[in-house]
Formats: structure tokens, sequence, C-alpha cells
């Protein structure tokens, strides 16, 4: 009997089979870190793009998890000041992605295979990895966590690729001036999948206390990780490495554990007559 979406959600929440290295992107001149596997050759890879004033370390554990399960995660940890160029981060996505393909990686028994690249980001980090994957030619797949407003508008990006991609937002965060999760999936030129979050708000896939943490804002959600690295770790898994059981993940009206689909059309329909 095939596993249940909820069997699999189960699963992917929690660490895979691969012992993780911790590399350092700063020793091919960019700020940032990169985890993989041990050892693989011609691997998927993900550049994972970080949020507003929230530098790498806080996402450790997605990373980690991230690579776990079978992929190289690269993660430039620059643009961290209060007036961060979005532009400037995806650029460093785009050389990011550059390096994990370039240079053998760890003690050289790890490569990557250049028509495997996805990008994702959370929050800032989102609309810059859209940004970067609509100048990279042809991305395997995107994924826009929590996205928040850049400048300029990732909209109009996302028109540009053609490739797959996953929006996620919290149930009440849909469309906000914080989050352009709705506006940002119905702008895809190819196909996205637009899932909320009941209960999650924008900063609470960044690990541990951040700024701004104290006063309620930005607080870590450990319910929100968990949930958030399961729907991540499928779809990428199955756009990645082409891992069929993991296909509802990729599914467009697939029902999974801890998240609804939302139609963005239907929503922003619903928004203009609520």
């Amino acid at each position: 009997m095939a596993p249940t979406s909820k069997t699999l959600a189960s699963q992917l929440s929690k660490r895979g089979p691969h012992q993780v290295l911790r590399g350092d992107l700063a020793l091919a001149g960019l700020p940032g870190v990169v985890y993989t596997p041990a050892e693989g050759f011609s691997m998927p890879a993900v550049v994972f793009g970080h949020g507003w004033l929230t530098g790498v370390d806080r996402y450790r554990d997605t990373l980690v998890h991230l690579a776990s399960w079978g992929l190289v995660v690269a993660a430039p940890d620059t643009q961290r000041s209060p007036v961060a160029s979005h532009l400037g981060l995806a650029a460093d996505l785009r050389s990011a992605a550059e390096i994990c393909t370039g240079v053998r990686l760890g003690p050289g028994k790890i490569s990557v295979d250049r028509e495997r690249i996805a990008f994702a980001g959370h929050a800032m980090g989102a609309g810059a990895a859209v940004i970067a994957a609509a100048g990279h030619g042809a991305p395997t797949a995107v994924a826009a966590l929590f996205p928040a407003p850049t400048s300029p508008p990732a909209e109009k990006f996302a028109s540009k690729i053609l490739g797959p991609g996953l929006v996620v937002a919290g149930a009440d965060d849909i469309d906000s001036m914080n989050c352009n999760a709705q506006s940002l999936a119905k702008a895809w030129g190819g196909q996205a999948i637009l899932r909320s979050l009941p209960g999650a708000s924008g900063g609470g896939l960044a690990e541990g206390r951040r700024l701004f943490g104290a006063l309620g804002l930005g607080r870590s959600e450990r319910k929100t990780q968990r949930t958030t690295r399961a729907l991540l770790t499928g779809y990428l898994l199955y756009h990645l490495s082409g891992e069929t059981k993991y296909e509802q993940f990729a599914l467009p009206g697939a029902e999974l554990p801890g998240s609804h689909v939302i139609d963005p059309d239907a929503h922003s329909n619903q928004l203009a007559t609520g």
C-alpha cells in the first residue's frame, strides 16, 4: 500500500537519512554557508535566501534538514542591513548557484548537477529567490516561503518563470502589507501552488530568538517550521530528484497535513467582494 500524505508529511518533518557536512561559501569569495550530504556526485541543489535583518544562522536547522534528505543547500549571508538590496541578494543567490556547480564540494566527493537547481527563500529572501530564478535561465523549481514585498516587485519576475513554483504563507497573511503571497502566485508564468498554514506567521520560520521577538514580532514557531520543512522537502525531492512517491507535494489540488491549497484567483475575487 502506498504511504498516505499524512505518513509522508510526518516522515519529511523529521531529519532524513544522510549525514550532513557544513562548508563555508566565503572560501569561494561569498559570505555564507553550504550544507551537503556526506558524498554524492551530480546532486540536486537548492539556494536559499534569508529574511530581512535575519542571518543564515537563523535557518540552520531548516538548511541541515534539507541536506539530510539528499540536497546540497547553499545560503549567502549578505544584504543584512536595514537597507538591504533585494537585487543584490538575488545576485548573490545566483553566485551561490554558480559556486556550487563550478567546484567540487566537501572533501572532493560532492558535485552538483547544474540542471537540477532550485531557488528558495523566506520573506525578503523569497522575493530575492524569485528574482534570481527569473535571471537564472530555467530553474528546476522555486519556493517562496512567507514572501514579503520587494523592490523591484518580485511579481514582475515571477511572470517570467515558466517552471513550477511553491508559495507558502500564513492563513491570515496571504495578501497583506507584509506578505504578497497571493499576488506572487497569481503572477507566476508557470504553474504555482499557493498553500496557507493555519496559525503560522511570517516570521515563524526563522529559528531561535530574533530582533523584535521581545515585542511579539517575528517569534520562532516550531510547528510552522516542521510543517514548512515537510512541504518544502517533498516538493523539492519530487522536482529535483524525481522521487515520484512525493508527487502529491507538487500537485496543485493535493491536500496535505497542516496546510490548505488556495486558488489565488478565487482568493483575489473574495477579497474584492468581501
